[in-house]
Parts: structure tokens; C-alpha cells; sequence
């Protein structure tokens, strides 16, 4: 005969089957409504496509400027700037004629600028930013105390990292440094003061902490998604931006020399590209608005993060594995520029028939960007071994206009920019891809600052707002019950 406790506990144990039993019902009933939700909103996904195509034919029928670009390729002028310049082409009797291009920081060619403090062996970071925020070169003293303020804000606020960082790793670092530029409006005690001192202290820390965010946000994504051990180094004094950066996201702190003023030159090309990029241009949009700085800069690194935009440097790297993978000679230049011919007919590569790293809105014979990487990339590809992966790059950078001539029957003046060697150097520095648009929004940050200053403190601006053509049928209202 059963005991009341033996009773009780066969009685325990079936309850327990039962509430598992309960539990894998519930957990195939959520996963029949999960499918049963992605089927119906594939459904509405049809019923998209019915109702919102764009023939085609109406952009050139209402003169529509398409990524506001004119029909011979030149940008609807949207603003003026005194902060920075890209000139890739001159106009003559209407038509566009190519040169040679340049990049100006505040009327100074950024060849001239970078050749002045490289001659002198010191970083340009600061200097630059300082130039492209107040306008004018800085002084000895200016350039020093300027230092010091930037090292002065480096630090993150309280817990920062522990809340923002590690409480909510991400797999992509630019999501993080969005989001994480967003919570700093948390953290400030007076975030929509707009008084210019109030604003220009809210620049120098976002400048100064970015760089930080960024390490912090790798060095989590690589302790949660990669299994690796987490280190979390703070900044240093006495140390550039670009010093500083590879001592961070570095396990062992060491980094040499040269590799600190490749990046420093790294990060002063990528520092500014005038007004009309899709990231300042974001930026400004926001701060007509009048909406806080952390909101408007968060919208600029969701645009920087983009493919077509700051994200172009990792899809080059990434063209380049299927290259190096499926090219058996990479001195063969009939076999390289076949297999261009592919890409373009989207038969290989992400599917998407670009060549990345090639053609520039406004750049036509040269990027000088990408001139001056080249030329620095030389030397660390011979120190590295890796003359040989180089040669492939330039030789993609050769070959690419014939083969968009054979393929497209067009022809297009088109050369490198900067992103096809920029990743190649962050490769030859062991820097790891996801933390090369990260890299440029470090740069950038300063570029975005220096617009948002200009845009909200100049007199006469208005919100940016441009006009879209209406083209939907006019259609009546029908009430619930005959819809069919």
C-alpha cells in the first residue's frame, strides 16, 4: 500500500510533467504565431510593392534631382561653408571638365597641411582639429592648452561604460557609438543649453570621447560575441589621439611609431569632406531644427555607418577576399580584369555590381586622399611582406575604367578613392575590420562638430526642408464594411 508522502511525491512529479507539458505547448503555440506573423506581413510586404512604385519616368518629368545632384552630375548647392572644400572637376562653357583633386581644410590644401607637421615629425590630429572648429591654425600655446582640454575630457562619465556599454553589447561597433552618443544627453547636466561656449564644450568632449566609446564598445563586442578575455585600458596622458587609440584597443598596449602616424594621417584625410557629404549634410539637417548636438551627431554616425558611405572601406576589404580567393595570378592583368567584368555583371562578389573603392561623387582624375595613403602604404606594405596584396590593389585601381567601358559600354572618368587603401592600411596595422568605419566617425567627429557650429550660429539659417513631388491618385474614402 502507497504512503500519503510516496502518494505526494508521484503527485509532485506529475505536476511538474504537466507544467513542462504546459511549457512546450505555450513555446510551439508562440512559435505558430511567430510564423503565422511573418507570413501575414510578408502579405502586407505585397501589398507595399502594389501601392508604393515610383515610376521611374517622373524624376525626369518633374526635374526631380535625384541624391540632390543635377543631371551633369554636380550637387544642388544647399548651403555655403567656410569649413572645407572637395574639388574634383571645373566647369567650362556649361560642361564639366576633370583635374586633378584637391581637398581644402579652411582655404589650406590638406597636402600642405599634412606635409607641414609630417616634415616636423609631430601628430596632426589636434592641430587639425583645431584648425577645421575655430578656423585658423593654432599657435604653439594655443595648440598645447587645445591638448589639454581634449586630454582633460577623454574621460568618460561615471558608470558610462558599465551602463551604456557592457549592459547592452552590440555586434556593431558604429551601432554602439550611435547610441552611445545618444545617452550622453543623459549625462549633461544643461544638454539643450545652445549658448556657443556651451555648445563648443559639448563639441571638444564628444571629439575627445570618442575615441574611448569606441575602444570600449570593441573591446566589449569582442568579449561577448568573439569569447575573448576583456580589456578595458584608459587613456593615457601625454599621448596623441592616435597613440592613444592603438594603445586602447590594443591587449598588450604596444604599437610603434610609424604605425601611430600612419593612423594620425589616417584620421586627418578622413577629418572633413565639405558640406555636401551624406553625413555632414545629416547633421546639418538636424541642427536647423534646432534639435540638441547628441541627437544631431547620433544621426551622423547612423549615416556614416552606411555602405554607400563611411561602411565603403569594409565592403572594399571584403570585394577583395573574394578577389584574392578566386584570382589564381594576381600578376595577371587579363584575368584580374575578367574577373571585374564578373563583378559588374553581379555573377561574383556581394551580388551588388560595384566595384568598391572606385568613382567619387565630385573626385574625377584623383582622390588626393587616396594618393596619400598610397604613397605611405608603400613603405609599410615592404616592412610587412604584403608589397604583393598591394600590387593587386593598384592593379584593381588600373584595370577598373576598362572594364566598366567593356561591360557598361559607357565611359566614365573614374579613379581610387579612399576607401580602396584605407582598409589595405588598417590591414597592415593588424587593426581589425570592424573598427574601420569607427575609425573614420573618430575623424569625422570633428568635421561634424565644426558644420553643427556653423550651421546653428550663422545668421539667416533656416530649417532645411526640400520639396517632394507628390504623385499618389487622388482616391475617396471607403468605409470598413466594402473594403474588399
Amino acid at each position: 500500500m502507497m504512503s500519503k508522502q510516496e502518494g505526494a511525491v508521484l503527485h509532485g512529479g506529475d505536476i511538474l510533467r504537466e507544467r513542462a507539458a504546459e511549457r512546450m505547448d505555450s513555446m510551439a503555440q508562440k512559435a505558430e504565431q511567430a510564423a503565422a506573423n511573418v507570413d501575414f506581413i510578408q502579405g502586407l510586404c505585397q501589398e507595399f510593392r502594389k501601392y508604393n512604385h515610383i515610376d521611374a519616368r517622373y524624376y525626369q518629368r518633374y526635374e526631380v534631382k535625384r541624391g540632390l545632384r543635377n543631371a551633369d552630375g554636380t550637387g544642388v548647392l544647399a548651403g555655403v561653408t567656410q569649413i572645407g572644400n572637395v574639388r574634383g572637376y571645373y566647369l567650362q562653357d556649361g560642361e564639366r571638365v576633370p583635374m586633378d583633386g584637391q581637398l581644402i581644410y579652411r582655404g589650406i590644401d590638406v597636402v600642405d597641411l599634412i606635409d607641414g607637421f609630417m616634415s616636423e615629425e609631430r601628430f596632426g590630429f589636434e592641430e587639425t582639429a583645431y584648425l577645421l572648429l575655430f578656423g585658423a591654425l593654432p599657435t604653439a600655446e594655443q595648440l598645447d592648452h587645445f591638448q589639454s582640454i581634449l586630454a582633460a575630457y577623454r574621460n568618460l562619465p561615471r558608470n558610462f561604460t558599465e551602463d551604456m556599454i557592457l549592459k547592452a553589447p552590440s555586434r556593431d561597433v558604429m551601432n554602439k557609438l550611435a547610441r552611445s552618443v545618444l545617452a550622453l544627453y543623459s549625462y549633461d547636466p544643461d544638454p539643450d543649453n545652445g549658448s556657443m561656449t556651451a555648445q563648443m564644450v559639448k563639441s571638444l568632449q564628444l571629439i575627445a570621447r570618442c575615441p574611448v566609446i569606441v575602444a570600449h564598445a570593441f573591446a566589449t563586442k569582442r568579449h561577448y560575441f568573439d569569447g575573448e578575455s576583456l580589456y578595458l585600458h584608459r587613456p593615457q596622458e601625454g599621448l596623441s589621439v592616435a597613440e592613444n587609440f592603438l594603445y586602447s584597443v590594443r591587449h598588450d598596449n604596444r604599437y610603434t611609431d610609424d604605425e601611430a602616424k600612419l593612423l594620425d594621417l589616417c584620421l586627418v584625410l578622413h577629418m572633413e569632406h565639405g558640406g555636401g557629404n551624406n553625413s555632414a549634410f545629416t547633421c546639418r539637417v538636424l541642427s536647423s531644427s534646432g534639435t540638441d548636438i547628441y541627437s544631431a551627431i547620433a544621426a551622423a554616425v547612423g549615416s556614416l555607418k552606411g555602405p554607400r558611405h563611411g561602411g565603403a572601406n569594409k565592403k572594399v576589404m571584403e570585394m577583395f577576399d573574394y578577389i584574392q580567393r578566386d584570382v589564381k595570378d594576381w600578376k595577371d592583368d587579363e584575368e584580374i580584369s575578367a574577373y571585374l567584368r564578373k563583378i559588374l555583371r553581379k555573377e561574383t562578389g556581394d551580388g551588388s555590381g560595384l566595384i568598391y573603392g572606385m568613382g567619387h561623387a565630385v573626385y574625377t582624375l584623383s582622390d588626393p586622399r587616396a594618393i596619400l595613403l598610397k604613397k605611405f602604404a608603400r613603405k609599410v606594405a615592404a616592412e610587412k611582406g604584403m608589397l604583393d596584396e598591394l600590387e593587386l590593389f593598384e592593379a584593381v585601381e588600373r584595370l577598373a575604367p576598362d572594364a566598366f567601358l567593356t561591360e557598361t559600354g559607357q565611359h566614365k572618368v573614374m579613379s581610387a578613392n579612399v576607401d580602396l587603401y584605407s582598409g589595405l592600411v588598417y590591414k597592415m596595422m593588424g587593426i581589425p575590420p570592424e573598427l574601420y568605419t569607427p575609425l573614420f566617425a573618430i575623424a569625422r567627429m570633428v568635421g561634424w562638430c565644426a558644420h553643427r557650429m556653423e550651421e546653428v550660429f550663422n545668421a539667416g539659417n533656416k530649417i532645411i526642408r526640400p520639396a517632394y513631388k507628390a504623385v499618389a491618385p487622388s482616391r475617396p474614402f471607403v468605409p470598413l464594411a466594402h473594403r474588399g
